[in-house]
């Protein structure tokens, strides 16, 4: 039977054209004899398109609600931080990825932080300002240099600055607010950059993939110049013995229980080159980019699970899933909607 599919991508963040590159990949992985696939594309405007026709958002609602799943390939806010997953959910149609909770969660780096301290897991010091806030002479001195300063709820590094005089932070906030006005300020950790990507069979199983470790070249960390013109390596596995790398997946894999996830996550961490060997987690991404050539997708090709194959699982995942259809006793029209 074919399973009608709608990708939702775009969205009225500053990640839009990530959303597109993410939502290309998936249109060309999917297998069209499996899925009958709607488009349904957020313009930058807030304007709403199926299939390439501007459409009034209750017609695009009323599509939506036609389809089996939806895939949402939105990135930053106003997609990927619940607020659509919210909508899915009223509408009632199952759709892949996390819910309203996780998304939001996973989308405030400082309520990450917090959740995540709170399950026992390393995290980077840190002080979250929200608006007028400065930083205190007195956690200066309990960060030190370097910090890095970044936007609260953002993807892609947008806005994130690296500090290392104090004389320079008030210009990184103001860059870092031009993103969005709460602001994290973060101790600078020092280690290796590894990443873990968690996927969620239909069956419930959670696995984690092979580390990845990034080697950066250009700005020294991994900004957005690195992360999307090349100026990053890729290593999958990373070079790490096995003791450690069951500590990476265990770690990511908690991460994605104390966020209550729900079918991807990934876990950015670091591996301290002095002291404790513990990892500390960074960020998490709820749904990390999804071209053929990012992380994600990268980690699962090398553990045996291609392109199409994780999309696949993705998709199962999402209408095994009956706990996310928030039932409002209404009938779903069975037949797709005519747009003329």
């Amino acid at each position: 039977m074919t399973i009608r599919l709608a990708v939702l991508y775009g969205g009225q963040s500053g990640e839009h054209e990530v959303s597109r590159r993410s939502a290309d990949s998936i249109l060309a992985g999917l297998d069209r004899d499996r899925y009958q696939v709607t488009e349904v594309l957020i313009g930058r405007d807030g304007g709403w398109h199926v299939d390439g026709r501007a459409v009034p958002l209750p017609l695009a609602l009323r599509v939506l609600r036609t389809q089996d799943v939806v895939f949402p390939a939105l990135h930053g806010p106003y997609g990927e931080d619940g607020t659509v997953a919210s909508l899915l959910e009223w509408l009632g149609v199952p759709y892949v990825g996390n819910g309203v909770f996780a998304s939001a969660a996973g989308m405030d780096k400082g309520v990450t932080k917090r959740l995540l301290a709170a399950e026992g897991l390393r995290v980077s010091p840190g002080v979250t300002l929200r608006p007028g806030e400065e930083l205190s002479p007195a956690d200066q001195r309990r960060l030190g240099l370097p910090v890095f300063v970044k936007p609260a709820r953002a993807g892609s590094s947008l806005g994130v600055v690296r500090v290392t005089d104090w004389s320079r932070l008030p210009a990184a906030l103001q860059q870092a607010r031009e993103v969005d006005p709460k602001v994290l300020v973060e101790q600078g950790a020092r280690g290796r950059e590894i990443d873990v990507a968690v996927l969620q069979h239909p069956d419930g199983r959670v696995q984690a993939g092979p580390p990845l470790e990034i080697r950066v070249t250009g700005a020294g960390f991994f900004d957005y110049d690195a992360k999307y013109d090349g100026g990053a390596i890729f290593q999958i596995p990373a070079a790490l013995d096995p003791a450690t790398t069951e500590v990476f997946q265990d770690r990511a894999i908690r991460a994605f229980d104390a966020l209550d996830c729900r079918g991807l996550l990934r876990v950015d961490f670091f591996l301290p080159t002095q002291g404790s060997a513990e990892p500390i987690v960074n960020e998490v991404n709820t749904f990390p980019g999804f071209t053929t050539a990012s992380q994600f997708p990268q980690i699962w090709q090398r553990a045996g699970i291609g392109f199409a194959t994780l999309l696949d699982i993705l998709i199962a995942g999402a209408l095994a899933d009956q706990g996310r259809v928030a039932s409002i006793g209404l009938p779903r029209p069975a037949r797709a909607i005519d747009l003329v």
